[in-house]
């Protein structure tokens, strides 16, 4: 099973590169324990930052972006990490899923996460990423995964999880629904293949 990673971090080396990989991990562990075999594929938005702005601008895409365009809605799952700026997703992040077509994003399995300095940007996952793949019809899985600076490093205490668990969380999560979504995907109706996938969502 197919897993692309969207990562929309601008510096090398990211910390929003960084989670995504970590991320990445904890889903290919679960479908591989699940009897998928699993495959990964990345997509540095920040490479692509030039083709973005060329096909908002001209309406046709450049080769590279054709190309992760293609990985996107052809995946069987996304994980999908943006930093924060100004209290939302970046704006390179915002204008990859403004070029494709929203459509093709419907029922499929998508992990939010974003990074940032503080824990007091973690809102930004539950009022305006989670928001926007609600509207393009994907299937959420229930846990966003935050990685403040002091997060990195630490494994929580008695009433909160730390990031590895998180982590570990939201990849079993996202691996389910990969896992459920074949045989959901028989019918084309998508309201009955959201209503299957979420009755089919196992956690070990």
């Amino acid at each position: 099973m197919k897993t692309v990673v969207v990562s929309a971090g601008l510096s090398t080396p990211s910390s929003t590169r960084l989670l995504a990989d970590r991320l990445a991990e904890a889903a290919r562990d679960e479908l591989a324990a699940r009897g998928h075999p699993p495959s990964a594929e990345v997509v540095e938005l920040r490479e692509l930052a030039g083709d973005i702005a060329k096909h908002l601008v001209t309406g046709f895409p450049p080769p590279r972006l054709g190309a992760a365009i293609d990985a996107v809605t052809t995946a069987d799952g996304l994980i999908v990490v943006t930093p924060v700026f100004a209290a939302s997703y970046s704006g390179l992040f915002k204008s990859f899923f403004d070029v494709i077509d929203p459509d093709t994003l419907s029922g499929k399995p998508v992990l939010i996460a974003a990074t940032g300095g503080t824990a007091r940007h973690s809102l930004v996952l539950d009022h305006a990423v989670r928001p926007l793949f609600a509207h393009l019809r994907a299937v959420v899985v229930p846990t966003a995964v935050f990685a403040a600076s002091e997060d990195w490093g630490s494994s929580g205490d008695e009433y909160t999880d730390g990031l590895p668990g998180r982590v570990r969380r939201a990849g079993v999560e996202l691996a389910a629904l990969m896992a459920a979504r074949p045989v959901a995907e028989e019918t084309t109706d998508d309201v009955t293949v959201l209503e299957r996938q979420i009755a089919d969502l196992r956690f070990d």
